[in-house]
């Protein structure tokens, strides 16, 4: 007796044939696949021929990558004494802020040739207000965040959105480097404390929405503005060349600015991690002025980050040009 019609699988006789070709068999029947063996077979042949040339391909890469971890160690060990200084601190958290800043910076030095112009026009002391770009991820802030650790010296707060404190696991790292959720007071305390405070009034609109023309989109946003204000502090405008290039957003698509819209939920998918040239430029403080309102502090804010982008970034911003220019130095002149 034939099972399902296969001849070649018989039971109950001396036939060797195992029960997994027999089930195979008839998968191969009842599916309708005809000459499946032959395709497995190229496929084996396929995978023979190229498998060599993959290893040959992957062992380079593996050594390139151990050599950019190399780079990584020496970028830590060159501030070890940095390092020491900061373990031996009272303060609980210094040191681990230090050693992450130590990090982040040798990261942006390795993939994007960070640069940072103009660092002398933040304070030593005293409080003060950055105002940003925001980039579909915010990786250029955190590079001048690390950066204002090692040359300041001085820990700058964070002004964040609120999805971010309901990521899973982030509350710890939010604690130690002083994010807050922005209430115009806490912001002002903060300020009036000393501190530095950076915030970005395009927020997620901006991060999700702009794209390579570099788009402010900061509607009527005008707390910033009084935030300064009230703490009497300097507005120091800041922009990140080729930050939309490092990163981009498909949040322009209709549906997904239709969710935000109407769920304010930010599910546009980010692609990129593109190794291309960042540079950041701080722009001249915006002293405290009494005699301004928020909406005119607003609007020459809006006006010194605006001429910023101008300045420094070539529209439309071009993932291709951004990566050559790791290889030169010429960029977009004042």
């Amino acid at each position: 007796m034939s099972y399902s019609g296969n001849q070649s699988c018989l039971w109950g006789t001396d036939d060797s044939v195992s029960f997994l070709v027999c089930v195979f068999h008839t998968w191969q029947e009842w599916a309708g696949i005809e000459g499946l063996e032959d395709y497995l077979s190229f496929l084996q042949y396929l995978v023979w021929i190229f498998t060599p040339l993959v290893v040959v391909f992957i062992l380079p890469f593996l050594i390139v990558l151990l050599l950019y971890v190399s780079i990584l160690f020496l970028h830590i060990y060159k501030r070890k004494n940095q390092l020491r200084e900061a373990l031996r601190s009272n303060n609980l958290w210094d040191g681990a802020r230090k050693t992450l800043a130590i990090i982040w910076d040798g990261h942006g030095a390795i993939w994007h040739g960070y640069e940072i112009h103009g660092m002398e026009k933040v304070p030593d002391e005293g409080g003060a207000l950055i105002v940003y770009y925001h980039g579909a991820i915010p990786i250029d802030y955190y590079y001048f965040l690390a950066n204002v650790i090692i040359q300041k010296g001085r820990t700058c707060h964070s002004v964040a959105d609120h999805f971010v404190f309901n990521v899973p696991g982030f509350k710890l790292l939010l604690e130690v480097f002083s994010v807050i959720h922005g209430p115009q007071e806490e912001c002002v305390r903060a300020l009036q404390s000393g501190y530095l405070l950076g915030i970005s009034p395009g927020g997620v609109r901006e991060a999700l929405f702009s794209d390579e023309t570099y788009q402010l989109l900061w509607g009527k946003r005008k707390g910033f503005a009084q935030v300064a204000i009230d703490a009497k502090v300097p507005i120091i405008p800041m922009f990140t060349a080729n930050v939309r290039e490092g990163f981009r957003s498909l949040g322009p698509l209709r549906f997904f600015r239709w969710v935000y819209e109407r769920f304010r939920l930010p599910i546009a998918p980010v692609y990129g991690g593109f190794p291309v040239k960042f540079r950041t430029y701080l722009g001249d403080p915006i002293p405290y002025d009494p005699n301004l309102t928020a909406d005119e502090l607003a609007e020459k804010a809006q006006n010194a980050v605006q001429s910023l982008i101008d300045q420094h970034q070539q529209i439309p911003g071009n993932i291709l040009r951004a990566l050559l220019e790791r290889f030169h130095t010429r960029h977009k002149e004042e």
